[in-house]
């Protein structure tokens, strides 16, 4: 048993069932999660026959490093092998100028404020939740990789793991992680229960401790789990909006055809009665002549009327199968004014590590495709 796998309870019933007290789940937390250590025998403060069966029995292994990539701007994109078939991606985008000053309302990659002009630091991290992608968002590299499975938990929490071992302390000490975006390859809420149990570690104060306002986790829109999530660990929102009307959501995002906009919408209403803060971030990427008129811009005000949000608009960061351009900067600027101007708050995301194909929707990893969908279309590629 890999022990990156077990959550607090999860890992204080195992103790017990050992035999131990429950707070040796407490000593190991510490160890494997705040020092990183990944030996029983250094594991000082436990006793030795509990450390000999547990070096016998079982591991602490984060997913193995296939490849390691940093961009011209700082960030770092780690190609991770989680089986045989299957290499997920994992992105570490640091930010900031004062490494000895932390916001604590500074919700990550998700916000679009820039702690650079603020003079804060913010190491965040974005962690994928599956191999692959089974919703087929038209403009995400994830999905035209197809899909394969879910990630387990020591994948999910083995990716901030390895981040800290990789990265260490940062100058001025402090790690160097100080928010988790669920923001990489697969839909967190269609692995709910590993997601969740990883999340419970980066809260966890003797794993991460993470506050749920520095972990984000970014949905296309699963109604449902939404709501499971609300009454289970409610950390903070960023909806996949990308379309103010069902029309063109069901072309961009399909999973709209089965929960439409007047459903998520009523969600995110729901939701904030429980989230650490009192709005939901709606992401929204920006393509050329699709989804980025003036008209766009005051449909999506009328949309969102009833929900405390935020907008943070995405530029599109292309990928070779893709037939979407990216919207000129001026439009951008144009529709950012039509919202600001009815009193929203709109943030323009700034491209970050796009020279390695890290950036927002450019992350496929390795993927053998279970469910088919790249092998039609390559084929109907050929056919036209």
């Amino acid at each position: 048993m890999n022990l990156l796998d077990l959550d607090a309870s999860q890992l204080e019933r195992y103790c017990v069932e050992q035999g131990e007290k429950p707070f040796r789940a407490r000593q190991l937390l510490r160890w494997i999660h705040q020092r990183g250590e990944a030996d029983f025998a250094a594991m000082t403060d436990i006793a030795r026959p509990f450390r000999e069966r547990l070096a016998a029995e079982h591991t602490v292994a984060a997913p193995e490093v296939v490849s390691d990539n940093i961009a011209s701007d700082g960030t770092r994109k780690w190609l991770l092998r989680v089986d045989a078939g299957n290499a997920i991606e994992t992105v570490f985008i640091p930010e900031g100028v004062d490494a000895s000053a932390e916001d604590d309302d500074d919700e990550g990659a998700a916000s679009g404020e820039d702690p650079a002009v603020t003079g804060r630091y913010r190491g965040t991290l974005c962690v994928s939740s599956q191999a692959g992608c089974a919703l087929e968002c038209s403009f995400c590299s994830t999905g035209y990789q197809g899909f394969n499975r879910n990630l387990s938990t020591a994948e999910i929490i083995g990716q901030l793991w390895h981040a800290n071992a990789a990265l260490g302390p940062r100058p001025g000490g402090g790690r160097a992680v100080t928010n988790v975006v669920m923001m990489g390859m697969g839909e967190p809420l269609a692995n709910f229960d590993a997601v969740v149990s990883a999340m419970s570690l980066m809260l966890d104060d003797n794993a991460y401790g993470l506050s749920r306002r520095r972990v984000t986790l970014s949905t296309s829109g699963l109604v449902p789990q939404m709501d499971r999530l609300a009454q289970t660990l409610p950390v903070a929102l960023a909806v996949s909006l990308h379309a103010p009307n069902d029309a063109l959501r069901d072309e961009l995002v399909p999973i709209n055809r089965k929960y439409p906009l007047a459903e998520l919408m009523a969600a995110c209403q729901r939701y904030i009665e429980f989230a650490p803060r009192d709005f939901v971030t709606f992401e929204y990427i920006m393509l050329d002549g699709v989804n980025d008129s003036l008209d766009h811009a005051r449909q999506l005000l009328v949309l969102t009327r009833e929900v405390p949000c935020k907008f943070n608009l995405i530029p599109f960061n292309p990928f070779p199968q893709s037939h979407y351009r990216r919207s000129p900067a001026e439009r951008v600027r144009a529709f950012a004014r039509v919202l600001a101007d009815a009193g929203r708050i709109a943030t323009t995301r700034k491209t970050r590590g796009d020279d390695i194909d890290a950036a927002c929707g450019q992350l496929a990893g390795r993927v053998t495709d279970r469910s088919q969908r790249s092998r039609r279309r390559i084929a109907i590629g050929v056919a036209s």
